[in-house]
C-alpha cells in the first residue's frame, strides 16, 4: 500500500477499503474527508504545525481512522466529525513521540443510528492535552469514549472529556471510561469527566482512574530477572493496548500493535 502524503490543502473521497495517508508540512493544514462506504485509513503526523480535519460520514457509511503521531515539534490537531443515519464511525489516536501536543475532538451523531467511538492511547513524556465531546443529537445514537495514558517522568496530562445527550435525543447512549498510569510520585495527570444529559430516556456513564504503578508488583517482576527499563516497556504496552481492540481491519491492528511496541521501547529507555 502507497502511503499519500498530505502537504497543502485537500479535499479527499475516502475509497472504500484500505488506504494511508502522512501529513508532513512546514504550514498549517486544513483537511476535509468524506466518507460514503467501508473505510479504513492510516495517517501519520510527521510534522505540521496545526491541523483542521473535518469529517462528513454519510448515511450507512462506516470508517475507522487511525492517527498516529510521530512529530518531533508540538503539534495542534482541531477534528470535528458529522455522522449520519446509520453510519458508524471510529477513531483511534495513538501518540508515543516525547514532544507537545493538543487535540480538540468534536462528534456530532446527527441522525438516528449513528454510532462513534472515539479513543486514545498515550505514553506521555511532554504535555497532552486532550480535549473531546460527543454530542448525541438524534434519537437511537451511541458514543462512546476510551481514553488510556501511561505518564512518564516529566509528562503533563490533561483529559477533558465531554458526553453530550440534548434534549429530543431519546434511548440514545453516551459512554466514556479514562485510565491514566503512573510510575513515580509527583507526575501531574488530570481528567475531567464530564456529561451533559438533557433528555431522560438515555443511557450514560463515565468512568476515571488514575493512579501509580503498585512498587510491590515491579519488584516481583524484578525478581524473575527484568530491569527496570523492561518493567516498564512490559507494563506500558499491556497498559495502552486495548486501543488495538477498537480496530476491525487486521493490517490497521497490526500497524498499529508494532507501532506502539517500538516507540514504547525507545521512549521507555531514554
Amino acid at each position: 500500500m502507497t502511503m499519500i502524503p498530505l502537504r497543502l490543502n485537500t479535499d479527499i473521497n475516502l475509497p472504500e477499503g484500505y488506504s494511508e495517508f502522512e501529513i508532513d508540512s512546514d504550514r498549517n493544514l486544513e483537511l476535509t474527508f468524506t466518507a460514503s462506504a467501508k473505510s479504513d485509513v492510516f495517517i501519520r503526523v510527521k510534522q505540521a504545525d496545526h491541523i483542521r480535519i473535518r469529517t462528513f460520514v454519510k448515511e450507512s457509511a462506516e470508517v475507522s481512522f487511525l492517527f498516529w503521531n510521530v512529530s518531533d515539534r508540538e503539534t495542534q490537531i482541531d477534528e470535528s466529525y458529522e455522522v449520519m443515519k446509520d453510519a458508524k464511525l471510529t477513531i483511534a489516536m495513538g501518540e508515543c513521540n516525547a514532544s507537545d501536543s493538543g487535540r480538540t475532538t468534536y462528534v456530532a451523531l446527527r441522525e438516528n443510528g449513528a454510532q462513534a467511538l472515539v479513543s486514545s492511547a498515550s505514553l506521555v513524556q511532554a504535555k497532552k492535552n486532550y480535549s473531546m465531546n460527543v454530542v448525541n443529537f438524534a434519537p437511537h445514537t451511541n458514543g462512546e469514549m476510551r481514553n488510556y495514558a501511561v505518564v512518564l517522568k516529566s509528562g503533563v496530562l490533561m483529559i477533558d472529556a465531554i458526553g453530550t445527550i440534548v434534549k429530543g435525543a431519546k434511548r440514545s447512549e453516551n459512554h466514556q471510561t479514562s485510565r491514566a498510569l503512573s510510575f513515580e510520585d509527583g507526575q501531574k495527570s488530570t481528567i475531567l469527566p464530564e456529561l451533559l444529559i438533557d433528555e431522560n430516556d438515555v443511557q450514560a456513564s463515565h468512568a476515571m482512574s488514575i493512579g501509580r504503578m503498585d512498587d510491590d508488583q515491579l519488584y516481583y517482576m524484578m525478581s524473575r530477572g527484568l530491569t527496570p527499563q523492561q518493567c516498564t516497556t512490559l507494563i506500558s504496552t499491556g497498559y495502552l493496548m486495548p486501543i488495538t481492540e477498537v480496530i476491525d481491519n487486521d493490517e490497521l491492528r497490526e500497524k498499529l500493535a508494532g507501532e506502539m511496541e517500538r516507540k514504547i521501547g525507545e521512549l521507555c529507555s531514554m
